[in-house]
């Protein structure tokens, strides 16, 4: 049993003005029944969707969770949260049988259950009325008994959560919690083994008070006797003459106290420090979602993997994730290290008032598109998924002089929260792709690809001299191939960056100053011909002209104004105003 479907109604950031209707929930999201990451950048939504979860399914620690005004959109007055869950196995159907749905599938008839949150605010007052989780097939569902509702509570890691706070001995920690409900202590009490040696270490500390040792000889320490003989004779006289005390470890609760009394460390480490004790607990969770004989549905629900844990350690817990194949597990984060370690499959992009589940069914990437991305999208690529706004661009020279040039149009990239993701390769199709959908809703975050369109000056015309029919054949059919949604191409008007930064009205002159600076060797005497030869057998330093023009840039060094009809230089201009949503 699994949370396959998450709808929402005005429920905090995903809602509008508009008449409530239950046709059109303003946000519809499948889950995997695996690991699911929501990953994106601040305020998308990503706490709402896992709010939404805990508040309608409760978590086996007990948080408290209610609807409060600021759950609801803006000054909606109603708010609706349904959840499905799906694959329910008969042992875990018989929890819910009065509750579920049926499907028939071919020859099958499947079963799945909706919860329904339907709260609304009192029109006059305001106030919030009162409320209960339904479940059922009809639009209104009926109540969910007590009995049903254990079953279908979460674990829920907190994002600031104090690991320390939850795995030390205290009555109801976390770690009894869990420890209670695994099958090595639940229904059992006095006659659990744990019980009987703590019997007899009570029998060990009643000998040394009495100054003994476990067979009865005399002790050379005699500091407790003597200890307990003064508390002895107090007790008799303010109490009853011949009245004894005793000290041992309580057994009062029986094995739950006992248990209250444990705290889990890794052995042979003293004081372990915050990430440390985050994976401990982590990894009691883990314990509790996997443990036999539980007819439930076993979610997760963590926010900020990443707390308290350095970018390894944070490889390192999703992978170990990934491999949890019997439970689901739903996460956020802002980590890039985690986000270039996950398999796209797994990644569910939260983006303007939408969630976007990442697997094939959805979009228009390939079966080797997931391998070769899963391979080559790493720490600095995966910016793509926290970015407003993503420039994709071919190599080393675009990715260095982009955010210098941006400047000068008065569009401070960082500021933006722009992303400009160097693909190092002519691989833009598989990047570009994974912002477009097979289906509706669509990506609204501006994706630009910036592109040399590689045809050599002299080669650019077609039949009739002067007709460029090459260039804009070889211009369109990049674009088509780019094009489409939010992603949209922005082509060099010639050959190759370089090249057009040459012919450029305002980078012209200090171009080709730091060329001939770089390449201080060679006779520039005709300098367009020594370019394009340079260009063309690849041994122009790109990357090092590219740095210092940038930096010319910086310096104020470039005339901005020249900018303004620049044409060689003004695809540049516009995939940087595209992406700034300008």
């Amino acid at each position: 049993m699994h949370l396959s479907n998450l709808k929402l109604w005005n429920f905090r950031k995903f809602g509008n003005a508009a008449v409530f209707a239950l046709e059109t929930p303003h946000l519809d999201l499948n889950f995997n029944s695996g690991l699911n990451v929501l990953i994106g950048e601040n305020d998308s939504g990503k706490s709402a969707i896992i709010d939404a979860i805990r508040i309608v399914l409760k978590t086996h620690s007990y948080d408290w969770s209610r609807i409060d005004n600021d759950d609801f959109h803006n000054t909606q007055r109603r708010l609706r949260i349904e959840l499905v869950l799906s694959g329910i196995e008969p042992d875990e159907g018989k929890n819910f049988t009065e509750f579920l749905s049926w499907e028939t599938v071919g020859e099958n008839i499947i079963p799945s259950l909706r919860l329904i949150l339907d709260v609304k605010k009192n029109v006059v007052s305001g106030q919030i009325l009162p409320y209960e989780v339904r479940a059922g097939a009809d639009t209104d569902g009926k109540q969910l008994s007590p009995e049903a509702k254990e079953y279908l509570k979460v674990t829920y890691l907190k994002p600031l959560r104090d690991a320390e706070e939850e795995l030390i001995a205290r009555k109801n920690s976390r770690l009894s919690q869990i420890l209670i409900g695994h099958e090595a202590f639940k229904n059992r009490g006095d006659d659990h083994l744990l019980m009987e040696l703590l019997k007899n270490f009570n029998s060990s500390i009643e000998n040394y008070f009495d100054g003994n040792n476990n067979v009865g000889a005399k002790i050379k320490d005699q500091h407790g006797k003597g200890l307990k003989d003064k508390i002895d004779t107090y007790i008799q006289s303010l109490y009853e003459p011949g009245k004894k005390t005793g000290l041992a470890v309580t057994e009062r609760g029986q094995l739950r106290s006992l248990l209250e009394k444990l705290e889990l460390s890794i052995q042979g480490e003293i004081r372990p420090g915050l990430g440390t004790l985050n994976r401990l607990f982590m990894a009691s969770e883990l314990l509790h979602l996997n443990k036999n004989n539980w007819t439930g549905i076993r979610l997760g629900l963590i926010e900020e993997l990443e707390a308290h844990l350095h970018p390894q350690a944070q490889m390192q817990a999703i992978e170990t994730f990934q491999k949890q194949h019997s439970v689901q597990l739903i996460m956020t984060t802002h980590s890039p290290n985690i986000g270039s370690k996950l398999e796209l499959k797994n990644l569910v992009i939260c983006s303007g008032d939408e969630a976007f589940p990442m697997s094939d069914e959805y979009t228009e990437l390939k079966k080797d598109d997931y391998v070769f991305l899963q391979r080559f999208l790493d720490v600095t690529k995966s910016n793509l998924f926290f970015a407003k706004g993503v420039i994709l661009v071919e190599g080393w020279s675009e990715e260095l002089l982009l955010p210098e040039l941006a400047k000068l149009i008065g569009c401070n990239l960082t500021e933006k929260g722009v992303a400009v993701i160097n693909v190092s390769c002519l691989a833009f199709i598989r990047y570009a792709n994974i912002f477009k959908r097979k289906n509706a809703p669509f990506f609204s975050k501006p994706v630009a690809v910036v592109t040399d369109v590689d045809i050599y000056p002299t080669d650019e015309d077609g039949p009739v001299p002067g007709d460029k029919a090459k260039l804009v054949k070889a211009t369109a059919n990049k674009a088509a191939n780019y094009d489409g949604q939010s992603v949209q191409s922005f082509i060099a008007p010639h050959w190759t960056l370089e090249y057009c930064l040459s012919k450029s009205a305002a980078f012209g002159d200090e171009f080709a100053r730091i060329v001939k600076e770089v390449h201080s060797g060679t006779d520039w005497a005709d300098f367009d011909a020594i370019l394009a030869r340079k260009l063309k057998d690849k041994s122009l330093s790109k990357t090092e002209i590219a740095n210092r023009l940038a930096q010319a840039c910086a310096d104020g060094k470039v005339d901005k104004s020249k900018m303004v009809a620049d044409v060689h230089v003004a695809y540049l201009v516009k995939a940087i105003e595209y992406a700034c949503g300008v």
